[in-house]
């Protein structure tokens, strides 16, 4: 990652920040066991139960989250009058780095989650309740508690399960509120009507939400951000950063889009992944990143997340360890073999994602191959990019090309964060790549037609699409090259 040093004293700045949680908290609760006989009274397993945890979900994971990055945290939630509400209160007792500002409601239950957990394997989860908006009186509670909290907050986290804490009222006047501070708001949105959001500095929706919200697919990179805009456009909403499992996230505004690459990681247990997510994503924005530098972090955050087991705490450690370990591994792991490359394309594909694929010399990379490069991205969940070897080059340009070594410009493409494989052949096309790797997407430039795009028919007879990229005027390696040698002789 190339802002790594950023990302890192971004990090460290995320201790000097006081973050306010407000919207729907839960109590998980995790019942283990072994399930090694079938029920005799129905076809289902019985669960032998062995040991049982309980810890703070929804927004009150949100906060644990906030405070396991070294920040602090308040937190304002309703709770209900029962031996549930009484757990939480139990469980604030001891995490001394988050300020609860509990109100309790007579009549609505605390929620609290189930999971039942056999042999590593979720069986079940079984969720008690109420989903209805708050009553007036405990809403004005919850108002007059959040007038005296936001005082002393750098950020406002709004954390929505659809569980009526945060009704249309509560909304409306908490947002306004702390736009009046300056104060930016991050939502974690659950209704399909993401206008109850305006005013936010910054929408988190997932994949399943923005779907929903927008009515519109949201499978490629170009798809989402269609979608997207078209929320902008609807919502007056200025950036949303859209949530894609193992496709990574979006990041668009009405005029910018940034796609994210998932880090990869074993998935343990997605439980909590969304707040390690947005917790890191408002304590970055709140010690000055920018929203991309945010949702670089927020990415790491989740990917971390996944391979915890339960509802996940991530730690400043983890994010720098993973820093870490990118600047080590990233580079090596993209450039490989034909045979690598086809056991990653077939994970991609179970995955449901899209393969994009270009080729050529690249020799002397310019300004042009990155726009090629950004635009392939565009059209694509995953980019491989075909790079001729240094034998292949002379036989097509003659002695005297490459001008940089094939391993040089394998590094350089390797480098860009749109490209995610690259793969050196030493045939003079790339037909046998195209043949074994069937892309979804063949891409060139527009100096081609889709007649002489090398592959095009291959690609074309088992459905997938040709894509012809816009030209970046006035560059070419071969116009440089016949530059720098006319300036040679002259000199």
């Amino acid at each position: 990652m190339e802002n790594r040093s950023s990302l890192l004293t971004i990090l460290d700045n995320t201790a000097k920040i006081n973050a306010l949680v407000l919207g729907d908290i839960m109590l998980d609760r995790f019942v283990y066991g072994n399930a090694g006989r079938i029920s005799p009274e129905a076809p289902i397993p019985i669960l032998n139960i062995t040991h049982q945890s309980q810890m703070l979900g929804g927004a009150g994971n949100v906060g644990r989250n906030i405070t396991s990055l070294g920040a602090r945290a308040g937190l304002i939630s309703v709770i209900g009058e029962d031996a549930e509400g009484v757990e939480i209160e139990r469980i604030f007792s001891n995490q001394s780095a988050i300020t609860p500002h509990l109100v309790k409601s007579v009549g609505r239950p605390t929620t609290v989650k189930t999971r039942f957990i056999a042999d590593g394997q979720q069986l079940l989860r079984s969720d008690h309740e109420a989903t209805h908006q708050l009553q007036p009186k405990t809403a004005g509670m919850v108002l007059k508690t959040f007038r005296e909290a936001i005082e002393t907050a750098d950020i406002l986290v709004l954390s929505d399960y659809a569980k009526g804490v945060l009704s249309d009222t509560v909304l409306r006047q908490v947002i306004a509120s702390a736009r009046e501070k300056n104060i930016p708001v991050i939502a974690d949105p659950k209704s399909r009507d993401f206008s109850r959001y305006a005013g936010v500095t910054l929408l988190t929706p997932n994949r399943k939400e923005m779907i929903a919200a927008s009515g519109m697919p949201c499978s490629t990179n170009r798809e989402v951000e269609l979608a997207a805009r078209s929320v902008i456009e609807k919502t007056g909403i200025s950036a949303l950063l859209v949530t894609r499992s193992e496709a990574g996230m979006s990041l668009i505004t009405a005029t910018d889009a940034h796609h994210i690459g998932a880090e990869a990681q074993e998935v343990f247990d997605v439980s909590g992944a969304g707040d390690s997510v947005i917790a890191a994503l408002s304590l970055a924005l709140a010690a000055g990143a920018s929203m991309l530098e945010a949702a670089q972090i927020a990415n790491l955050a989740g990917g971390i997340a996944v391979s915890k087991a339960g509802t996940a705490a991530v730690t400043r450690a983890d994010i720098k360890d993973a820093l870490h370990n990118l600047e080590l591994s990233g580079l090596e792991s993209k450039i490989t073999s034909l045979k690598d490359a086809l056991d990653r394309v077939s994970n991609w594909r179970s995955r449901g994602l899209k393969v994009g694929f270009t080729n050529g010399c690249f020799d002397l990379v310019h300004p042009g191959h990155i726009s090629l490069m950004s635009q392939a991205r565009g059209e694509c969940d995953r980019l491989i990019v075909g790079l001729n070897t240094d034998a292949s080059i002379r036989r097509l340009k003659g002695e005297g090309r490459p001008i940089t070594n094939e391993n040089s410009r394998a590094i350089v493409l390797a480098s860009l964060s749109d490209v995610d494989l690259v793969i050196p052949f030493a045939e003079d096309t790339p037909i046998k790549l195209i043949e074994e790797i069937k892309p979804d997407v063949l891409i060139k430039g527009a100096d081609y037609t889709v007649e002489t795009v090398v592959g095009a028919d291959i690609v074309q007879a088992y459905g997938g699409r040709v894509h012809l990229a816009s030209l970046k005027q006035g560059f070419s390696t071969t116009g440089t090259i016949e530059r720098l040698l006319a300036a040679q002789k002259e000199a």
